[in-house]
């Protein structure tokens, strides 16, 4: 008997993510730039609970237990500041990625011999699983801040579903499933630390030793990643800047590996953070007050807002976020890294 028919449900955690730098390329002809980018995969964990329905319907709902719930963002027509809630529909990563998972497995029957099914009790079921599901969503990861909340969510949910719908899929299966989602679902799946290139789907895990402290404080407005990449390709057109072929700093690959953050934070480098500076300016004022409060590096983390600060060990994480949080009055939250890929509870 699977786990998912004794207790009803399935859960699974995914983490969400830092860059600890993002070097971006020119616009290509499809409108996406080719980036080097070195995730880190951080202690702040999507949840997702998956329990099935026979309907072949998928649901989706946020948990009362979320940290975060909806985000304000300026809208680009009318220039009003107005708060964007979650979708629970089709627009939802974690939908999309049932849905995807739902429709493999449902060509993967149609084309492979089935047996009679039964139901926990014994009970014959009639025709092929219809793989409906409910998710619910814990929220732990800021929304729109630029750490992956979204390609965490549709981590979580191709592996809760396929556990629930008893898919057989391996790890390597889910992650190029993933891969059309996002550029950022595989490394939520793989978790640790990673050398992405391409749109950033292209991953090279790292092996790492040791542990890296840093303290995220998220935004209470967001930003639309497609915006930032414009602003950055305004702004280097203004100044006359003509972008390369993004590299990543192989000294800063090697300080990552061997957990040295005194050297990573001379080293960490994010070129979409003077976009996203120049399009909500209070972010300059918080790395400042982050540097005054001790950290070793502040830095936008990827597209924005959310920023992460570096702390030399737990004991100077833990007293940055006091301090942020004294002279700010902002929410400051010291994780740890890199954390574990997504996994079953």
């Amino acid at each position: 008997m699977r786990d998912s028919e004794f207790f009803g449900h399935v859960t699974a955690l995914a983490p969400g993510k830092v860059n600890l730098s993002l070097r971006v390329g020119p616009p290509r002809e499809d409108g996406y730039h080719d980036v080097a980018t070195l995730y880190f995969a951080v202690s702040l964990y999507e949840e997702i609970t998956a329990t099935p329905r026979e309907d072949g319907a998928i649901t989706i709902s946020i948990s009362e237990r979320s940290a975060f719930t909806g985000v304000e963002h300026t809208d680009p027509d009318t220039g009003e500041t107005v708060t964007a809630e979650i979708p629970l529909d089709e627009r939802n990563l974690a939908y999309k990625a049932a849905a995807l998972l739902r429709e493999t497995l449902r060509q993967r029957d149609a084309s492979t011999l089935t047996f009679p099914r039964r139901d926990a009790t014994g009970e014959l079921l009639q025709g092929p699983p219809q793989y409906g599901v409910d998710l619910t969503i814990t929220k732990n990861v800021p929304i729109a801040g630029g750490m992956g909340g979204g390609s965490a969510d549709a981590a979580a949910a191709l592996l809760a579903c396929s556990a629930l719908w008893d898919a057989g899929l391996s790890k390597e299966q889910l992650v190029e499933l993933g891969a059309e989602l996002g550029a950022d679902v595989p490394f939520a799946i793989l978790g640790g630390a990673a050398v992405g290139q391409g749109v950033g789907d292209e991953l090279s895990p790292l092996l790492t030793h040791g542990e890296l402290h840093l303290v995220i404080v998220p935004a209470t407005a967001g930003l639309s990643t497609p915006e930032v990449y414009r602003q950055l390709d305004s702004m280097r057109e203004a100044a006359g800047i003509e972008a390369e072929a993004p590299e990543l700093d192989a000294d800063l690959v090697g300080a990552v590996s061997a957990g040295d953050a005194e050297l990573i934070a001379t080293l960490m480098a994010n070129d979409l953070q003077a976009p996203a500076v120049s399009m909500i300016p209070a972010l300059d004022d918080m790395l400042d007050a982050g540097l005054t409060e001790g950290a070793l590096q502040g830095m936008v983390s990827g597209s924005g807002p959310t920023l992460v600060f570096l702390a030399r060990d737990a004991a100077a994480a833990a007293q940055l976020a006091t301090g942020l949080e004294e002279r700010t009055e902002v929410w400051a939250i010291p994780v740890t890294g890199p954390a574990l890929g997504a996994r079953l509870l």
